[in-house]
């Protein structure tokens, strides 16, 4: 296989965060196991946030010690603040991910603080991780780096400011993430490579979703501009609680499919991936699935390309 592309599943956070209905911590550790087997080496299994705005996250300190005996697992969760990171840290997290919003507006829905109140929450959270024996890694996502569906759009002056702003705090990795989904391969080109300009190395994800039908498109544009991470859901669940309109993530099994097919090692068994969809499905009857792979199956011809 050709050059080793980074896939972080997001499933288990940004995938139940706003699903009708809830799935038991049995059910969802079986679907993370599953996962993990069929070669998912990163999972964002979680937020530590607050229970009354998200109650499907509540339980995810009960996960943590139970997915953190899986073999080889990156196991990352999400926290908005100090008290978050030190609760994830506490519960063992490998990566605590952290999102910092562009959009001034969608920023104080999201967080109840501005955007730069929020990169002064990062640079708290940076300061107590760095005291602590255990090194984590700190990710920050740059939250509507796209266009806002609160704000409008938003330029990538503004985009590469936030950047970095949150590098010279001492964060480990930037993700560019498109919140509602409005990029386009044009606008994913000029971000990244202004953020780039800005940051170096430090950019080093996409986070898309799919709200125009351009996910697969726009991380095809990114990995032409040497972006080599992305975050992707299951079944392309998922989507923003406090951003209206924001629909769900690119297919993790749909961007597999391309980039092996291109000669990409994702170091995914994309068939027992799809097998990992039952748990999903049987746990939340009213969500729709999407996902152009499981839908129509592997043609028999598929192989990666030649390097």
């Amino acid at each position: 296989m050709g050059e080793a592309i980074r896939i972080c599943e997001v499933g288990p956070r940004d995938g139940l965060q706003i699903a009708r209905g809830e799935m038991d911590l049995d059910t969802r550790l079986q679907w993370i196991r599953m996962m993990a087997a069929a070669g998912v080496r990163e999972i964002e299994v979680g937020s530590f946030v607050s229970p009354r705005l998200v109650p499907q996250m509540a339980q995810t300190g009960l996960l943590l010690p139970q997915v953190l005996k899986i073999d080889g697992l990156t196991v990352c969760a999400l926290a908005c603040n100090l008290k978050g990171a030190i609760a994830a840290y506490e519960a063992g997290a490998h990566v605590i991910a952290i999102p910092v919003s562009v959009s001034d507006t969608h920023s104080r829905a999201n967080v109840n603080k501005s955007t730069q109140g929020q990169v002064e929450a990062v640079a708290a959270v940076v300061d107590w991780l760095r005291a602590q024996p255990r090194a984590v890694r700190v990710d920050v996502a740059l939250a509507t780096a796209f266009g806002c569906s609160l704000e409008g759009s938003v330029p990538v002056t503004r985009v590469a400011e936030v950047g970095r702003a949150l590098a010279q705090v001492g964060v480990d990795e930037l993700s560019l993430a498109d919140t509602v989904g409005y990029a386009h391969p044009g606008s994913v080109r000029a971000a990244v490579r202004a953020t780039q300009d800005a940051v170096g190395a430090r950019l080093t994800k996409l986070h898309l979703h799919d709200t125009m039908g351009l996910g697969l498109a726009n991380a095809l544009a990114g990995l032409d501009e040497g972006i080599r991470a992305f975050d992707a859901c299951l079944g392309g669940l998922g989507g923003c609680p406090f951003a209206p309109g924001a629909s769900g993530n690119i297919v993790t099994e749909d961007l597999v499919f391309m980039l092996q097919s291109m000669g990409y090692d994702c170091g995914i068994d994309l068939p027992a991936l799809i097998a990992a969809r039952a748990p999903l499905a049987a746990a939340l009857p009213e969500e729709p699935l999407r996902g152009g792979v499981a839908l129509a199956g592997l043609p028999r011809s598929h192989a990666p390309l030649a390097n």
